[in-house]
């Protein structure tokens, strides 16, 4: 499933704790697709903590507990790292992360706590969603087979990655409109992973991002730049990303597309892509300035001047999902839309 319906999937299973519908969610996916942020984002969203229990990393008894004697009998003392609601508040996530690199004898440890949201005499609070993540026993991690019963205890999701969602998580995170521009152009390059070759540095979402700050930090240092982005996302991504990097000095002058000139669209794709990348993260910038309709305008009038209309629909398609429905009351977005009509309704045949 892609990643902004499992964030709806999420959300809901969340608000479901409260009322008593919840199920936990089991995410199945290679390293570095996004399954931990999907669930930070999630917590973000409804402002709650996120209790974050690496499974790898705990014996059976931290999680049943300490026995004490108490008279003639034995009780267990409550792990703090689980989920209080006189401390961590009424609601939140308890996230079993990496739980499919667990020893069974922990994994084992978890059932009650999963399924029945109790451990002996400790419970979950109401409002808490369980939710758990692991790699696939295929993606070279340390992984163990998942035990049927704790299987079952899980609704299971594959986390996919598609690129319109993670640009538009993008642009959210500010992450360098070069690089979106890169992944538009080399869609393909958005996870690149082979068991089989055992890599060490890939490109996937996460890698990505790592990108970004290599970028950011390296990018005056010539000399550092292309092996800062090898060490993100592997040899071969690194060396086409610096290179697309090199060849933006021919891109047009954004400011006097802003202002409404008609700027000639170039003729390469590559630049096409990085022209198109650049107005959305213009735009987005712009949002609290008092001309944004006007540079909203600007744009839509650029998006028409692509000779393949497919780029223009792309740059309007993403700066909606950047903007919402603010983009339909800008005057030129009629125009625009006209403009691509045919071309609309025959994709959406």
């Amino acid at each position: 499933m892609r990643p902004a319906q499992l964030l709806r999937v999420l959300d809901r299973e969340f608000l479901s704790a409260e009322e008593g519908q919840h199920t936990p969610v089991m995410l199945w996916g290679p390293p570095g697709v996004g399954k931990s942020q999907m669930v930070a984002q999630v917590a973000q969203r409804h402002g709650v903590p996120v209790i974050d229990i690496r499974l790898s990393q705990l014996e059976p008894s931290d999680l049943r507990g300490i026995p004490f004697r108490v008279g003639d009998r034995v009780e267990w003392a409550v792990p703090a790292l689980l989920p209080d609601a006189a401390r961590q508040g009424a609601a939140g996530i308890l996230f079993l992360d990496e739980i499919t690199s667990a020893p069974p004898a922990v994994s084992a440890a978890a059932y009650q706590l999963i399924l029945d949201r109790r451990l002996g005499e400790y419970q979950v609070p109401t409002g808490w969603a369980i939710f758990a993540a692991g790699n696939r026993q295929g993606d070279r991690g340390v992984t163990y087979r998942m035990p049927a019963p704790l299987a079952n205890r899980f609704s299971h999701f594959e986390v996919e990655t598609h690129l319109d969602d993670w640009v538009a998580w993008a642009y959210a995170q500010g992450i360098d409109e070069r690089i979106i521009a890169f992944l538009r152009f080399r869609p393909e390059l958005l996870f690149d992973f082979d068991p089989a070759q055992d890599p060490i540095a890939f490109p996937s979402p996460r890698s990505w991002e790592f990108a970004h700050r290599g970028l950011r930090k390296f990018e005056a240092q010539e000399d550092l730049l292309q092996g800062t982005l090898q060490a993100c996302v592997g040899p071969a991504a690194g060396i086409e990303l610096h290179a697309f990097i090199q060849s933006l000095h021919q891109m047009p002058d954004l400011d006097a597309i802003l202002r409404g000139e008609a700027v000639p669209v170039p003729q390469e794709i590559d630049l096409q892509y990085a022209v198109a990348s650049a107005l959305v993260g213009r735009a987005i910038r712009a949002q609290s300035s008092e001309n944004r309709m006007e540079i909203l305008g600007a744009i839509l009038q650029y998006a028409e001047r692509f000779p393949q209309r497919e780029m223009g629909v792309m740059l309007v398609s993403d700066l909606h999902r950047a903007l919402g429905e603010v983009l339909f009351e800008v005057p030129a977005f009629t125009r625009w839309a006209q403009s691509v009509a045919e071309i609309m309704l025959f994709d959406g045949a």
